[in-house]
């Protein structure tokens, strides 16, 4: 990784700055206070955010509603940049995030923009619910922090360290196993309660297997005993059926006889209606006969009907016309009386604009009054006219009105005339039929003699039907009696053949829970025994080679800043042992460039250490340091090139006031505060 630009808006004492940062080595330098340690704490919101517990007011700048951070890097040649805002409303909170990568821009939300940029740094995934501790020791951690560390108790300084060397997992799988141990006890409890009445289900078994074999014989006993019954009662039912086919053939002649008394009714009756119909028919034809028709009188009615049709439709014309006149001898009045109204308003004349006095309106309104007067007169005269016509329609239209009443009379008159033959064929007819109704009835009396005579032959069956009746429900009663033991017994069967599946069911679970119980036995014996011991031997050997490691590392830097009288190592818990002629000095009786030396000296190992057990991080190639000479003498700050030569990275961020540092790096940017805000020189 290595860090290219910075831009701080509205962050801390920064108004709005960009950092660019070359390869190599780089001091941020300026006095005390100047904003040097901001440009860290902005790169470090650019890539991981607000970190719980870390208020939005720590960066953003007093008095400001809004603010940001822009940070370009590169990894693996690849081009990154990053956008975090913060925004002021009850509280500051986090307001946009975005990422670039090779140009491709897209917005997403703060959790998913922390996940991303770890994955781009290659950290394991189980850093991603431990903060940004791996940054913090590995890249960029405040003096202070590294002198509150070494100063921790001794168990709070080796459960950060396991948070920090990724060791923490060994702890972790020694509670969960703890944990999974108390579960498999509990679970062991549960099981053997479930598994106690086991050797009892076995023995319900075995009884209700013998119980449902005398069941299953008893069944086939009431079966056959069953099967007689039915062929008695099938028999029974064959002889009553035998019978019932004689009732039913008695019911039926009964049915043909009051069908044949009803059709020989019906034909009697038909024969009376014929009757009264020929006697109707016959004096219908004694008055059509006396009826006296000339074709000739139709036909003059008609001609006269025409001429008056005509003379009514030369009326309406003449109406119409009339009408028309005084429709525009109307029209032309309300002409008039709209110019005199016009005229009334006109002071000046619209064509030529000369004033129209009032002589020329009288002339014209008398003009217009006579024409007016005289158009009432003509329409007077056509009123007279209209109403003269309207009474000539009126007596026109009851003169076509009796034409055509008489035409209908005379009309109906010929039709009658005409079916005088219809109704002697008709007469015809109804005597034929007569005819043949007399004949038919004759034939249906016949018929129903010879019924009469079959129906006396079936009627003694009745009585045998009942005693065949009797038979048949005795012996459907004794097969219904024997079938419901049956069904009794096969419901019984069913229930023990249930109960039977559910024991065989439930013991065999049972066994497979007995099973599983020695199973969980075995487990809790394993974890106990072997894999508990096994995991804190690994851990145990972990934190030696890492502790040796540490020591050896932190000996090596610390030998570098102090002078040679001293010595030094790191005891079991990870606390630096300071030793000045084999007497061990206490750390607050050190000097405070010697306690810095020793932060320094547990930083830089605490960094080799995590980047060779982490060796693909993406950030083991930049080291941040902030103020690492507080308190050093001239001779420890001469030691400081030695320490930057031995670092070996590809970007180093050093922040210090102190302008002998500027001689040791490559580049150098100075900072320095205007009216309370931080600027570059």
């Amino acid at each position: 990784m290595k860090i290219k630009r910075v831009v701080l808006n509205n962050i801390r004492s920064y108004k709005n700055q960009e950092v660019e940062f070359p390869e190599g080595s780089t001091l941020l330098s300026g006095d005390i206070g100047s904003g040097k340690t901001s440009v860290l704490l902005g790169i470090e919101f650019g890539l991981f955010g607000l970190q719980p517990g870390q208020k939005g007011s720590s960066l953003l700048k007093n008095g400001e509603s809004d603010g940001g951070v822009t940070l370009e890097f590169e990894i693996d040649d690849k081009e990154i940049i990053i956008e975090r805002t913060l925004k002021k409303g009850k509280t500051i909170s986090q307001d946009y995030c975005s990422v670039s990568i090779d140009g491709e821009k897209k917005e997403i939300s703060v959790v998913e923009l922390k996940s991303l940029v770890l994955e781009l740094l290659d950290y394991p995934k189980e850093f991603s619910r431990k903060q940004n501790l791996l940054y913090k020791f590995t890249v960029y951690t405040p003096q202070e922090e590294m002198k509150q560390i070494i100063l921790q108790d001794f168990e709070t300084r080796v459960n950060t360290l396991r948070h920090v060397f990724g060791i923490d997992k060994y702890k972790k799988i020694l509670e969960n196993s703890a944990t999974l141990i108390s579960k498999i006890r509990e679970e062991k409890r549960k099981k053997e309660g479930m598994t106690a009445d086991l050797e009892q289900d076995k023995i319900i078994f075995m009884s209700k297997e013998n119980e449902i074999e005398s069941k299953d014989y008893n069944l086939f006993s009431v079966e056959k005993e069953l099967f007689l019954k039915t062929e008695q009662r099938k028999m029974a039912q064959e002889e009553k059926d035998e019978i019932a086919q004689k009732i039913d053939e008695k019911n039926k002649i009964q049915q043909e006889i009051e069908k044949t008394k009803i059709k020989i009714q019906h034909k009697t009756e038909q024969m009376l209606d014929n009757e009264r119909m020929l006697e109707k028919i016959k004096i219908q034809l004694n008055e059509l006969e006396s009826i006296k028709f000339d074709e000739s009188e139709i036909i003059e009615l008609e001609e006269k009907l025409r001429n008056a049709k005509k003379q009514k439709e030369e009326l309406n014309n003449f109406l119409i016309k009339i009408s028309s006149q005084i429709n525009s001898l109307n029209v032309k009045n309300r002409e008039n009386e709209n110019l005199k109204n016009n005229l009334a308003h006109i002071e000046t004349c619209p064509t030529c604009l000369q004033e129209v006095n009032l002589l020329y309106k009288t002339n014209i309104f008398n003009k217009i009054n006579y024409e007016i007067s005289d158009n009432n007169e003509k329409i007077k005269l056509l009123d007279a006219e209209k109403n003269n016509l309207l009474l000539e329609i009126k007596k026109t239209d009851d003169a076509i009105s009796f034409l055509a009443n008489n035409i209908q009379e005379k009309s109906i008159m010929r039709i009658k005339i005409q079916n005088i033959k219809d109704k002697e064929e008709r007469m015809s007819e109804i005597e034929n039929n007569n005819f043949m109704l007399k004949k038919e009835n004759s034939e249906l009396k016949n018929i129903l003699g010879r019924l009469a005579n079959s129906l006396s032959e079936l009627l003694k069956f009745d009585s045998v039907y009942e005693e065949k009746q009797k038979n048949f429900d005795e012996a459907f009663k004794q097969e219904r009696a024997v079938e419901l033991k049956v069904v009794e017994l096969k419901k019984e069967i069913e229930v023990f053949s249930r109960q039977i599946n559910e024991l065989r069911e439930k013991i065999k679970k049972t066994e497979e829970i007995s099973k599983q119980l020695a199973y969980l036995m075995e487990l809790e014996n394993w974890l106990l025994q072997k894999f508990t011991p096994l995991i804190s031997h690994i851990e145990k050997n972990v934190m030696l080679k890492l502790k040796s490691e540490f020591s050896n590392l932190f000996s090596q830097w610390f030998s570098v800043l102090v002078p040679e009288n001293f010595s030094s190592k790191l005891d079991d818990n990870f606390t630096p042992v300071i030793e000045q002629q084999d007497y061990e000095i206490d750390y607050s009786y050190l000097s405070g460039g010697e306690r810095t030396a020793v932060a320094l000296a547990y930083r830089l190992a605490l960094n080799q250490v995590i980047n060779s057990l982490l060796s693909k991080i993406k950030t083991r190639d930049i080291v941040i340091l902030d103020e690492p000479t507080d308190g050093f003498s001239e001779q420890q700050l001469d030691k400081m090139r030695d320490i930057l030569n031995q670092l070996k990275v590809k970007q180093l961020i050093i922040v210090s006031h102190e302008q002998k540092i500027e001689s040791f790096v490559e580049n150098v940017v100075r900072f320095k505060k205007v009216d309370g805000v931080s600027v570059r020189e």
